[in-house]
């Protein structure tokens, strides 16, 4: 059912090694409207079969979460476009896509001469396992139906825009086939043009 304003309680491992991934227990229940691809399918589905209260282990292949690992999501620049950054293998950084938005890279390698970035989502390849409670569930007003955005446009301030993510390890549930662009530091948060970190 499209249109719900749904709060969850999860906590998130990875399938395979166990290793916890992220958790929001004992914080403010992350709500999303559902029906417009802010939780990646494979929990979204599960969720709109839950009631109020009820609590389930909701096991997401890559297929139905943040896609396969693409190897070809790898691109190799300069290390001169990383002056001033103290680059660290796995660090993170923001890259740009192709469309200009704003996409989490990772530090692959790097030598000193060249880095490889990642652009695949760090969840990419991984079957997650979602504990989950729905902590309340209500229709949607008409317009959080129409934005997407629970609360309205007025709850967009600061922080999380409306519970779609916001470093919850959802990223608005959306893999993504980014390829090339440029790269900035995570304190700014956005790319500063061409393909240089600054």
């Amino acid at each position: 059912m499209e249109n719900k304003v749904i709060g969850i309680e999860y906590t998130l491992t990875d399938a395979q090694t166990g290793e916890q991934l992220d958790s929001n227990a004992g914080q403010a229940p992350l709500e999303f409207v559902s029906g417009k691809g802010q939780i990646i399918p494979g929990l979204e589905n599960k969720l709109m079969q839950m009631s109020e209260n009820e609590k389930a282990d909701v096991m997401v292949y890559p297929k139905d979460g943040y896609g396969e690992y693409n190897e070809e999501a790898l691109q190799t620049l300069p290390i001169e476009q990383f002056a001033g950054i103290e680059l660290k293998e796995g660090m993170s950084l923001y890259g740009t896509g192709e469309q200009g938005e704003t996409v989490q890279v990772a530090v692959k390698s790097f030598d000193d001469k060249e880095v490889t970035i990642d652009y695949n989502h760090p969840m990419a390849g991984k079957t997650l396992m979602f504990s989950v409670a729905v902590i309340s569930s209500r229709a949607a007003t008409e317009e959080e139906a129409q934005t997407g955005v629970v609360g309205g446009l007025a709850a967009m301030g600061g922080g999380c825009c409306g519970g779609g993510g916001c470093g919850t390890g959802h990223d608005h549930g959306h893999s993504h086939d980014h390829g090339g662009g440029s790269c900035g530091t995570e304190s700014a948060g956005h790319s500063h043009g061409g393909c240089g970190c600054h």
